[in-house]
């Protein structure tokens, strides 16, 4: 058994301790950590058979079914939170998300990577692709930021229907990105979906879809689903109250630290095969989250919020925008090459540094912390 996984079964023990917690009222800031440690170990069982699943689903259905639930954690986060009315919170992760794939995963595997090869490469013209993707993710999450901002007398109702009507377009952007990337332009791919395959021979000897216990992985995958919502309930439930014992900001909590949370298994996995010189791999973990986010699930939790009758919009923080687009240009900026190195890893953590610093020290305003 590797490392991760033991790390992974050591931490399954949070769930009893954060739901024991809970009922014996040991304090807020309690159930926010246990239920927060809970959290890492679901995500990365919901990834693990997410991709077992879809190795018998074989590669379209698959490729559909990682594409949908790659982000499943973060998603039920945002949902209990949307529901709870941490509409702000929601935004917070959601731009913490992007930032994190692109700057934190992004330029730990760039270091890591860099100091055992000198110069990893990839393939810059899926890098391209992922840039003009993102390009369009930033404009539209401007776009109802910027209208509110230029406009006088405009309403909240007015920014929702056009967040709304944003949010379609971009669901149907991202199911075009699939359509690109697993039919028609599918041979662009292939050095990815290669080296999955040579890392999963890594690790077992032979893996067909005939030896995957296939209702298992489906009970896994269900478990983790209810247990992660019921987490994200506990986890949710404290957040303000543990938030301000720590002395943080709601907006340094949901920008930082839950999109960690959610998403620490997925980080890992793209930085161990950054170490393994496998980086077209790590681009499409990193990137194509970051893609996800902002394509769909931001879309998702807007049509979610007009369904619940919470006024979840696309209408964000204007400091929160300010770092999503740094973050954007200076990642198209260094993978635009299609090579990478340790010192372009380091700028992409200085720069996650700066800005988690900046969030940090931004001042509580209302709605936020």
């Amino acid at each position: 058994m590797s490392i991760k996984n033991l790390i992974f079964f050591g931490l399954l023990a949070f769930i009893p301790v954060s739901i024991a917690a809970h009922f014996l009222h040991w304090g807020p800031l309690i159930v926010f950590l246990t239920a927060g440690a809970a959290i890492l170990p679901l995500a990365g069982w919901m990834g693990t058979a997410t991709e077992e699943i879809a190795v018998v689903l074989g590669p379209s259905l698959g490729g559909l079914l990682n594409a949908t639930f790659g982000n499943a954690t973060e998603l039920i986060i945002a949902l209990v939170a949307l529901n709870a009315g941490l509409i702000d919170v929601v935004k917070a992760s959601l731009t913490g998300s992007i930032i994190g794939n692109l700057l934190l995963v992004m330029g730990l595997s760039m270091l890591l990577g860099g100091i055992r090869y000198k110069e990893q490469e990839f393939q810059p013209i899926i890098a391209r692709v992922n840039a003009s993707s993102m390009n369009l993710a930033v404009i539209a999450l401007l776009l109802p930021t910027a209208m509110n901002y230029t406009s006088t007398g405009i309403g909240e109702t007015t920014i929702q229907k056009l967040s709304i009507a944003v949010a379609f377009v971009l669901i149907a952007v991202y199911a075009l990105t699939l359509l690109f990337s697993m039919k028609t332009h599918a041979y662009l791919y292939d050095v990815g979906v290669a080296e999955i395959t040579e890392d999963s021979e890594e690790t077992t000897e032979e893996h067909d879809a005939e030896d995957i216990n296939l209702p298992l992985w489906v009970t896994v995958l269900l478990a983790c689903t209810v247990l992660v919502a019921i987490e994200s309930e506990l986890l949710v439930g404290t957040l303000e109250e543990a938030t301000a014992m720590l002395g943080l900001t709601s907006l340094f909590t949901g920008v930082i630290l839950l999109p960690i949370v959610g998403n620490a298994a997925e980080h890992a996995t793209a930085v161990t095969v950054a170490m393994k010189n496998k980086m077209d791999l790590t681009v499409s973990v990193a990137v194509g989250s970051s893609l996800q986010i902002a394509l769909f699930v931001a879309p998702v939790l807007v049509i979610a919020g007009w369904l619940m009758g919470q006024p979840m919009d696309l209408d964000f923080n204007p400091f929160e925008l300010v770092a999503v687009a740094v973050a954007v240009l200076i990642t198209n900026s260094i993978s635009s090459d299609g090579k990478s190195n340790w010192l372009e890893g380091t700028l992409l953590l200085a720069a996650y540094a700066v800005l988690g610093l900046a969030f940090y020290f931004h001042p509580v305003i209302e709605g936020i912390g």
